[in-house]
């Protein structure tokens, strides 16, 4: 979190002032969007023709700031002397003129835009970023996957966009396809606690003995890398008792997932025990709970 030093008054602060925490942001890749306009309506209008070259980094940050306070005045006012100075030809102000029919909710005359700097450029990502989000916004799941496979085929290391694959995947119920994206995360980063978290519970909801014991393996490796992930305790809890129960588990195995089991429910009673020491039922009650979903599960220590 950042914060600035703000006067009574923000028309008070000096145009270096205003220069140095714009830059800051800028290179931080945070928007504050609300701050921004606010600047642009308290002085940094009259201060941003003493900025020299950083002046068009500075309308175009309060451009998208606009955008997102959805400020047509501002976005009017800021675009029109970008298109004086850069033309209306250019890649990043015909990114913003798409932003500009995306707050206007002109999805079509977007898409139209966004197309047009894709041919010129296949390589902006931005733009195709930006589809795939016009996309969603409109509901239309299966254009956004198809969008997004296109994106992942030029841009095969942006980690993010698998995981959101991944989760239009599941929102398909195309659970196969969502693990094959959550792989291909593991290959990346095969660290991430997180990612064999998502693994593990894709293969979960995918069902079956095999997709159980693939989802045992993923959420024990997640508790390997982060010990006090409390989300992957309770599902290799779950996961181990339903193999367990299984009547595809062999005896010889059974025993090992009972184990298992009783192992997670006893590390997240003595999370909540730890965390709960200075007093509070609240912790009381989740330890009731695991207690509960034992008895229910037929575990017994």
């Amino acid at each position: 979190i950042h914060f600035y030093k703000r006067s009574p008054h923000m028309n008070d602060m000096s145009c270096e002032e205003f220069k140095e925490q714009l830059r800051e942001w800028r290179e931080d890749g945070s928007r504050h969007s609300d701050e921004v306009v606010q600047f642009w309506e308290e002085g940094l209008d009259s201060f941003v023709e003493q900025f020299g070259d950083e002046k068009w980094m500075v309308l175009e940050q309060v451009t998208i700031a606009a955008i997102d306070m959805n400020r047509p005045d501002i976005v009017a006012e800021c675009l029109a002397q970008l298109i004086k100075q850069f033309g209306e030809t250019s890649l990043r102000i015909k990114r913003l003129l798409a932003m500009r029919l995306e707050m206007d909710e002109k999805w079509d005359d977007a898409m139209e835009v966004l197309d047009s700097i894709i041919e010129v450029d296949e390589a902006n990502s931005s733009a195709r970023k930006r589809k795939i989000a016009i996309l969603k916004a409109q509901g239309d799941t299966t254009r956004a996957v198809q969008e997004l496979v296109k994106y992942l085929r030029v841009f095969m290391s942006d980690q993010e966009a698998w995981l959101e694959l991944s989760e239009l995947y599941s929102l398909e119920q195309e659970y196969n396809k969502a693990a094959f994206c959550m792989e291909e995360l593991l290959l990346h980063n095969p660290h991430n606690h997180l990612y064999h978290q998502r693994h593990a519970e894709i293969r979960y909801t995918w069902g079956g003995y095999e997709q159980l014991e693939l989802a045992k393996h993923y959420y024990s490796q997640a508790i390997k890398l982060a010990p006090t992930n409390m989300r992957a305790l309770y599902g290799l809890l779950l996961t181990t008792s339903q193999l367990a129960a299984s009547a595809r588990c062999p005896q010889t195995k059974k025993k090992e997932f009972i184990n298992v089991a009783v192992w997670s429910s006893k590390q997240i009673s003595s999370r909540y025990a730890s965390v709960g020491r200075g007093g509070g039922g609240g912790t009381q009650s989740q330890i009731a709970i695991v207690k509960s979903l034992m008895g229910d599960l037929e575990i017994r220590e």
